[in-house]
């Protein structure tokens, strides 16, 4: 038996997945935030005036009284140590996007030798991590390296649960010994401020003087796939890169439509229940379960948050996924594309904001012609995507996405806003001269007596567009599955900060502080904005030519790649959008452009060495084997004076030589350095993977040659379908 055949013997010998918890003993939704130290636990357990203080910090995103810190501390670590607690750990964010953590014990000796638990309110607040072990562009040398990790108090601290432990995991932003922010977490918080100074600005104008904290919110889908472990860990590609290298299509791929939707398998149910069920204790609201387009793919989406803590909590959501997909004997997928010929993976954020007094600031009610208000932030999102469309596609901007955009399942890399049948009317009528209608819902008959009628929405939905509007919210469809959501929020925030900014300058002017004024002034700069930016707005197919040729007319950027995208970040323009608004300085924006540069050379040059190494020692002698079994059984065809069938041996040792050409050509690309991280990314981009295409395609016509026995990659057909 064949190490592959043994390999799928040991998938199918798995049987039915066995219970990992005893659901009816407590219900999932019971246990939510039971391992959150939550505003309703603070309030029971510190005292009055301290809560009310630390409540005004989170509500009013103001600054926290620092003599509260010791109280604080206190109670989160008798509650942390009554629930198993050992060890507490400041969480946080660095730019390769992956959660960072640094666990220190509670554990404390005292004079006479015993040992006691100390946490104290300065260890709270500040940690002290090495700022020099990450990527930070520039702003940290190897010598250089204090760092400090601060106490975000607007993001609850948690318990961490393990088999043999449990840990207090502390929130935190991270930033250099000279102030720079070297995370994902601090340009969001500044963000959440640049967008909430902006939009009270416009709330005073329509009389709301509450000052109530406007506040970005995001809901962001995740898609993964999942695959057997044994099929994981005989895939170096999979484990070095997080995609397959090689790999024919699979007969059967998704055509049929049929895996969207379907009916959960028991095993990847048991999972998704025992996931839902981790992200619950930690005060995760996660709500939509179900089959994605291609097989072996799956979504899971929580309901709106607050943006900072939306961008935590998806990151827990990828590690849990991760941690329990292997509990179950599974390997959890988040690359954006780790199967090619199928749907790749995103990460829908969809966007929103809005305060305690007016709730969501971007749901246009029934009547949205009538609705000034949400006209106003509704253009103000308008003209931050088309004045800013190049930063939108920069900052979803990496190799594994690269692969993604553009293709069946993920907008193209063009920048276009879906507005809908009644917004997109009612801004036409404001282009006119005035709105004076909107397009109204109507109702469904479906035409079976037994069926109700159903309230039908005034327009469609588009899932082809990378920025949609969906009733009440955006959704930008163009995030990466494997990304922090960090970016294309900080992005927003700023872009729309600045359009907020603009409109309310030109709103102040126009009324001169007369409120009877107000209402034409909107119509004038509404109309202004639709003149200038309606180009963005595009209601049809976005993965057409015709709209690729379309968008060229309108001027829309179409930026394909990384290395094209991500100048963007250091041009003076953008640089002057992010310092004005005290998101980041030049000095981190260019930090942050170094960075992603290098993540992204870093990436490919994985890829090209382990596509070279598995050529080499996986492929060449599996087809070598071939060959030889072709030729020996040609020999004694010929010994018995029989014609033997030399066509398949002549394929296979045409493939054989041009698969070593390719390899030899890939090699000779990787390894040299270039004079900066750009130009580097330009060889990846435009020699490098076309290469390892190149071998690519070889490997896969020998894979469909080559004798099954011989074959030791697991195949598309058994990673997708087999469970």
């Amino acid at each position: 038996m064949s190490g592959r055949s043994k390999l799928l013997a040991a998938i199918n010998g798995n049987g039915a997945p066995r219970a990992t918890l005893d659901y009816k003993e407590k219900n999932s939704i019971d246990l939510f935030g039971e391992n959150v130290f939550s505003m309703a636990v603070m309030k029971k357990r510190l005292p009055k005036d301290i809560y009310k203080s630390l409540a005004r910090t989170v509500e009013n995103f103001c600054l926290m009284d620092a003599s509260i810190a010791d109280v604080v501390a206190n109670a989160m670590k008798d509650w942390a140590i009554q629930k198993g607690a050992s060890h507490y750990a400041h969480v946080f964010f660095p730019l390769t996007g992956a959660t960072a953590e640094k666990h220190d014990s509670f554990l404390a000796p005292d004079l006479a030798g015993n040992a006691i638990a100390e946490f104290s309110g300065k260890t709270l607040i500040q940690g002290e991590p090495d700022a020099s072990s990450f990527p930070s562009g520039g702003l940290r040398q190897t010598f250089e390296a204090r760092g400090y990790t601060a106490w975000d108090v607007t993001s609850p601290a948690y318990i961490m649960e393990s088999p043999n432990g449990a840990t207090l995991c502390i929130p935190t932003a991270f930033v250099s010994w000279t102030g720079e922010a070297l995370d994902k977490k601090t340009p969001i918080l500044r963000s959440m401020q640049a967008l909430n100074k902006q939009a009270q600005r416009i709330l005073r104008l329509f009389g709301d003087h509450s000052d109530k904290i406007v506040s970005a919110t995001c809901g962001p889908e995740q898609e993964y796939f999942l695959i057997d472990k044994h099929f994981h860990s005989a895939r170096p590609d999979i484990q070095a890169t997080g995609r397959t290298l090689f790999g024919a299509p699979s007969p059967k791929g998704q055509q049929f439509d049929d895996h969207y939707f379907g009916a959960i398998q028991d095993r990847v149910l048991a999972f998704m229940f025992e996931v839902e069920r981790e992200l619950y204790k930690l005060g995760i609201p996660v709500k939509t379960r179900h089959n994605e387009v291609a097989p072996g793919q799956y979504e899971v989406a929580p309901v709106f948050e607050t943006a900072n803590l939306a961008t935590d909590h998806q990151q827990l959501i990828m590690v849990m996924l991760k941690k329990i997909a292997k509990k179950h004997g599974m390997e959890c997928l988040l690359h954006e594309k780790p199967f090619a010929g199928v749907n790749g993976s995103g990460k829908h954020c969809n966007y929103s904001f809005g305060n305690a007094s007016q709730g969501n600031l971007l749901d246009p009610g029934k009547t949205p012609h009538e609705n000034a208000q949400f006209l106003v932030f509704c253009a103000a999102i308008i003209r931050g995507v088309h004045k800013y469309a190049k930063v939108l596609r920069a900052v979803v901007a990496s190799a594994a996405n690269d692969h993604r955009l553009g293709a069946n399942e993920a907008p193209p890399a063009i920048l276009s806003i879906f507005l809908g049948d009644q917004l997109t009317d009612v801004f036409e009528q404001i282009k006119k001269g005035g709105a004076t209608s909107s397009k109204e819902p109507g109702t469904m008959k479906i035409g079976v007596d037994a069926l109700p009628d159903l309230p039908k929405d005034a327009g469609d939905r588009n899932r082809t567009s990378p920025f949609a509007f969906t009733g009440n919210r955006f959704e930008f469809r163009a995030v990466g599955s494997d990304q922090s959501i960090s970016g294309p929020i900080v992005a927003m925030n700023t872009i729309f900060a600045e359009s907020i900014d603009y409109i309310a300058t030109e709103l102040e002017k126009e009324t001169g502080g007369d409120p009877s004024k107000l209402n034409a002034a909107v119509q004038k700069v509404l109309k202004k904005i639709i003149d200038k930016h309606g180009a963005i707005i595009f209601n049809g197919d976005n993965y057409t030519d015709a709209w690729q040729k379309e968008a060229a007319k309108r001027g829309l950027p179409n930026m394909k790649t990384t290395p094209e995208a991500l100048p963007v970040l250091i041009e003076d323009d953008v640089i002057a959008l992010f310092s004005k608004y005290g998101v980041l300085s030049e000095k981190e924006m260019k930090s942050r452009y170094e960075t992603y540069l290098e993540q992204y050379n870093l990436k490919i040059e994985v890829e090209a060495k382990t596509a070279i190494e598995m050529a080499r020692t996986i492929v060449y002698p599996a087809a070598v084997r071939y060959q030889t079994e072709l030729a020996e059984s040609c020999l004694k065809m010929k010994g018995l004076n029989m014609t033997g069938e030399t066509s398949v041996l002549k394929t296979v040792t045409g493939l054989i030589k041009e698969l070593k050409a390719g390899v030899e050509a890939l090699e000779a690309l990787i390894g040299h350095k270039k004079s900066d991280n750009l130009a580097e990314a330009k060889v990846y981009c435009k020699k490098v993977l076309p290469a390892m295409a190149t071998v690519r395609q070889v490997v896969d016509k020998l894979e469909g040659v080559v004798a099954d026995d011989l074959w030791s990659l697991p195949t598309y057909q058994e990673m997708l379908f087999i469970r």
